[in-house]
């Protein structure tokens, strides 16, 4: 199988993590104009499914090094295959939470509150599990971040022409959501040998197999928490499963596409694992929220007619997105 031996190509694979992770949004974005998120959710959680598949029958199968896919999944023990399998239970929830919390209080609450929680919390948590780079930069790094986030949140605050009504219920779901989402990627981590994935220890699995459990656990789980939010939306009017399949090829691969884009992002980062650390590698991807920023500001438009000041905001927290950038890079170099 494809193994990362060096930290600079460990690092170009969290880059293209961020990218991934902060770019899928816009396929969203683009079914959203006919499309209910609902159904859309079902095409990028099978896309998810699918990329993983077919990267473990590829850069998982290929090569002389570690265990072929097939090899390394009829190995695995039971525990770690429940454990990658419970990430990808836990990821679905929170991302759907995260999607309901902006629909109750809006992206200018929900994204900092769910995500720069799940940034904070899910470094120390993997830290712990795997001790890999210098805390001091490594946490530094994730401050400069949250920072970076946090002025992100006022920026989109001052760019909202109407009132939105921030709801206690709204907040706690983001909190809710924040707090799984800094667990998930521990628990496909750690079904995995993070120090050899030329030779993992027997039951452990390399990156491929981890991610296609994890891609499962996404799946299935989405039959009862994607079903509940069809029949219990959090704004609009119930949907059904016949509205899906009266969806056109194109808009079922718009989806599809914003699943591969993100799983992409999730393999990569996996695989990039084994030599820059767990915390490293969660920390980097996570910056995706500024990439997405991005998005936002230069492709969407969406701070376009902003009242005054709040430009310079949004270079204040580049800056400080970029710093924390380095930072969490030279902590593990």
């Amino acid at each position: 199988m494809f193994i990362v031996n060096n930290y600079p190509l460990a690092i170009i694979f969290c880059f293209v993590t961020m990218l991934c992770w902060g770019s899928w949004g816009n396929t969203q974005k683009l079914a959203g104009k006919t499309w209910r998120y609902e159904l859309f959710y079902w095409d990028y959680v099978i896309g998810v499914l699918l990329l993983s598949l077919i990267f473990a029958f590829t850069l998982g199968s290929f090569g002389a090094g570690g265990r072929s896919f097939i090899m390394d999944l009829q190995q695995a023990s039971w525990l770690n295959i429940g454990s990658a399998f419970l990430g990808g239970v836990i990821f679905n929830a929170s991302n759907i939470l995260l999607s309901a919390a902006i629909a109750l209080v809006g992206m200018s609450v929900a994204f900092p509150v769910g995500v720069g929680l799940a940034l904070v919390l899910g470094v120390i948590i993997n830290y712990l599990g795997s001790q890999k780079g210098d805390p001091f930069f490594l946490f530094l790094g994730v401050a400069m971040v949250t920072v970076a986030i946090i002025l992100n949140a006022i920026a989109f605050k001052k760019a909202i022409t109407t009132k939105q009504r921030v709801t206690s219920k709204g907040i706690l779901v983001a909190v809710i959501a924040g707090v799984l989402m800094s667990f998930f990627y521990r628990f496909v981590a750690r079904s995995m040998d993070l120090d050899n994935f030329v030779n993992p220890a027997a039951g452990m699995m390399t990156p491929y197999t981890a991610v296609v459990i994890f891609a499962l656990g996404m799946f299935v789980s989405n039959f009862i928490f994607n079903t509940l939010l069809m029949k219990k939306p959090i704004s609009g009017k119930p949907t059904n499963y016949k509205a899906y399949f009266k969806g056109n090829l194109s808009i079922h691969m718009v989806g599809i596409l914003g699943g591969v884009i993100w799983g992409i992002g999730n393999s990569l980062n996996l695989i990039a694992a084994g030599k820059a650390g767990a915390a490293i590698s969660y920390g980097l991807g996570q910056g995706a929220t500024l990439v997405a920023a991005l998005w936002g500001v230069f492709i969407w438009k969406e701070f376009k007619n902003s009242p005054k000041g709040t430009y310079p905001i949004l270079a204040l927290m580049f800056l400080f997105f970029i710093v924390g950038i380095l930072s969490i890079i030279y902590a593990g170099s």
